[in-house]
């Protein structure tokens, strides 16, 4: 996918809880496996990839597959479970597939007794991913209402802001709005100081890291798309690359 595809996907994606009774084809699934197996190798993550998701909840509803968002227990994991993780939701719903974070609704007890991890490692959530009804449910409407009553602006995430920020890091921080977070909190707080963006999160060893590794992605997508070309480092600050240039030798003959 290009970057502007992922844009397009962020603005399409909207979490979804009802599916059709239509199960995802072998050829997608065999996909969505490739790309799990791929995050798990570049981020050292232990994600899961489960065929019928259904017997382990009770409100969503019809057909649909998960992926079980798993790896060592530790702040980086989390927070690059949520990064990559939302990587492969993008994709899903840039390919017409509903989705959906979840970390509380559904059977965590059963999941641990399907999969097979190591104890040091722990579940952080699962994604559902299906053919999404047509049109939004009653509960899906309700649980819309009742988390989206009042939306965090990137100005008020912001704990220190010394400066104006530069064109990219807003448009950036506007799609960090449209990121999704358990129950819409958007924990992530940001500074801005002495030109340096960092940011952070209360209670790291938390699902909370796991909506910041989302954010995080979701800016970096949109420094890509306004030009500048980035990174987190491990400090959490945002660090710009420049652009390599070659350079010839001069001609001396």
């Amino acid at each position: 996918m290009t970057n502007s595809e992922y844009i397009k996907a962020i603005d399409l994606r909207r979490s979804r809880r009802s599916y059709r009774s239509k199960p995802l084809p072998d050829d997608v699934k065999n996909v969505i496996r490739e790309m799990v197996d791929a995050v798990n190798k570049t981020a050292g993550l232990r994600m899961i990839f489960i065929d019928d998701a259904s017997p382990y909840f009770k409100i969503f509803s019809g057909k649909f597959s998960m992926i079980v968002v798993s790896g060592p227990d530790t702040q980086k994991a989390r927070e690059d479970s949520g990064y990559y993780g939302e990587s492969i939701v993008l994709q899903c719903v840039y390919h017409g597939l509903g989705t959906c974070w979840v970390s509380g609704t559904y059977n965590e007890n059963k999941v641990y007794e399907t999969i097979d991890i190591p104890r040091e490692e722990r579940v952080y959530a699962v994604i559902t991913i299906g053919y999404a009804k047509k049109n939004y449910t009653v509960l899906e409407k309700t649980m819309y209402n009742a988390t989206h009553k009042k939306n965090k602006t990137y100005q008020d995430m912001f704990e220190v802001l010394d400066d104006t920020l530069p064109e990219a890091y807003s448009y950036g921080l506007k799609l960090v709005e449209k990121a999704p977070s358990a129950v819409n909190r958007r924990p992530v707080k940001f500074r801005y100081e002495n030109g340096v963006l960092s940011a952070k999160v209360e209670d790291p060893y938390s699902d909370k890291s796991v909506d910041f590794g989302i954010a995080k992605l979701h800016f970096v997508l949109g420094c890509r798309e306004m030009g500048v070309n980035g990174h987190w480092t491990y400090e959490n600050k945002f660090e710009e690359i420049e652009p390599q240039r070659i350079k010839f030798e001069k001609n001396t003959e």
